[in-house]
Order: structure tokens, then sequence, then C-alpha cells
């Protein structure tokens, strides 16, 4: 009965976290401009209207990447950062739509007042990626350009969006069976094990560290829980430096 109930909470705070399917009758707005409130990396808002850029896909806000160096840094906020300077430089912002998505924003292609594709500068910085999925390949070239200067993300390791958010579903998950008494954490053994996407080194880290709420641990790639730093030693990995 206990197992019927966390599963039943699993997944109502799953579906409440990626939103429902709607399907939408109404007709698409026309073209809209105006002056953007940038949103996060592929996401602004206009008069109020929240509206999802077409065919790419930036980090999200909580998400870190590996810079050049194998250190972390908060790759979302970057990418949000950015895309509030390059609007600010050529104002208003034109869009025009092809669809809605699930959490009910317009999905669209975007231009600055001079023209400039947001899409296509986004991919090329490095601060998105071309999401094949819904692009066919439009921000291909862009991409391309971008990982070969080793601008943004392609500095070093990372996760794609996608598989981020997938991911950070599972912790989701993990932590709705630990607020029941399960999982790991509740049997004390609350050190977690991660694995470099840069450097591949095993690096361990503890409550209270600067990264250790947004760390994720998938036994998939080979990360684990430890219940102490001494076994986390024993094992080969090292601790986080912050």
């Amino acid at each position: 009965m206990l197992a019927a109930t966390v599963a039943q909470f699993v997944v109502q705070s799953t579906a409440s976290l990626q939103g429902t399917v709607t399907n939408w009758t109404e007709p698409l707005p026309g073209p809209m401009q105006g002056r953007a409130s940038v949103i996060d990396g592929d996401t602004v808002e206009i008069a109020g209207q929240r509206i999802r850029f077409n065919g790419i896909d930036a980090p999200e806000s909580r998400q870190y990447c590996n810079d050049a160096k194998g250190f972390d840094y908060p790759c979302g906020r970057r990418a949000a950062q950015a895309l509030d300077q390059f609007l600010a430089a050529s104002r208003p912002l034109h869009c025009s739509f092809v669809d809605r998505d699930r959490y009910e924003r317009l999905v669209g292609n975007c231009n600055r007042a001079d023209g400039r594709s947001v899409q296509k500068w986004l991919v090329e910085q490095g601060l998105a990626l071309d999401w094949p999925r819904y692009s066919n390949g439009a921000f291909a070239a862009e991409q391309v350009s971008a990982k070969a200067a080793r601008r943004g993300v392609w500095q070093g390791r990372f996760d794609p969006p996608w598989d981020w958010r997938a991911a950070d579903a599972e912790k989701v998950e993990t932590v709705s069976e630990q607020s029941t008494g399960f999982g790991l954490l509740g049997s004390g053994c609350n050190v977690k094990g991660n694995i470099s996407v840069n450097s591949g080194e095993h690096i361990y880290h503890v409550p209270g560290q600067k990264y250790y709420t947004q760390t994720v641990v998938n036994p998939a790639k080979g990360e684990r829980w430890f219940c102490s730093e001494a076994e986390a030693r024993a094992a080969g990995w090292r601790k986080a430096r912050r």
C-alpha cells in the first residue's frame, strides 16, 4: 500500500513538472514585436506572452557545464545573460509563430530589429544547440562553426539540455522517494559520487559544498552514492574542491 502511494506521488510530481499536452484549436497569432524580457536562454516574454525559440535548445537555468579547464560553470545562466545583452543591442524583437508547446508558450522564429536571427546567433555562439527533433537541421551549420571554434558550451564537456532535463526528472523522482523515507539519503548514504564529463575524473560531493545540490548521481554513467567520505576515497574518488 505504501509503495503504491509512493509511486502515485512520483507520477503526480513528475507530471506537474513536465506539464500536460494541450490540444489547441485556436489559430496562432500573427507576427509580434516588442521589447523582450529574457526568461532563460531560449525563452523570452513580450507583453506578457511567453515565446520559445523554434528549433534550438539552450542549457537550463540551473544547468552547469564544464569549462576548458574542467571546472563547473553556470552555462544556463550565462546563456540567458548573453541573450539579454544581444537583444538589448537592437530592439524591438520581431517574432513569427509556428506552434504552441505543451507549456502553452508560443513557438517562434525571432529576429532583432536589425534582422539578425536570434536562434542562429545563439547556436553560433555555442549558447544553444541545434535541436534536430524540431529544426530539421536548420542551425546545423552554425553549430559546426561553434564547435570548431570551441565557443560557449563547446569549450568543454556538457550534457545536451534535453538529456539534462531527463536526468533532472530522475532526480525529482529520487527526492520523492527520499521524502517518504526510502532511498540512499534516507539511509544516511548522502555522499554523491560524480564523474566529470570533461576529464572523466571521479569526484565526490558532500552536503554543504557549493555544487552538492546541483550534482545528479546517474548510475547508468557509473556514478554512485557513498555512505562516508572514507568509503568514497577507498573506492578511488577525490573530494570536490568546492
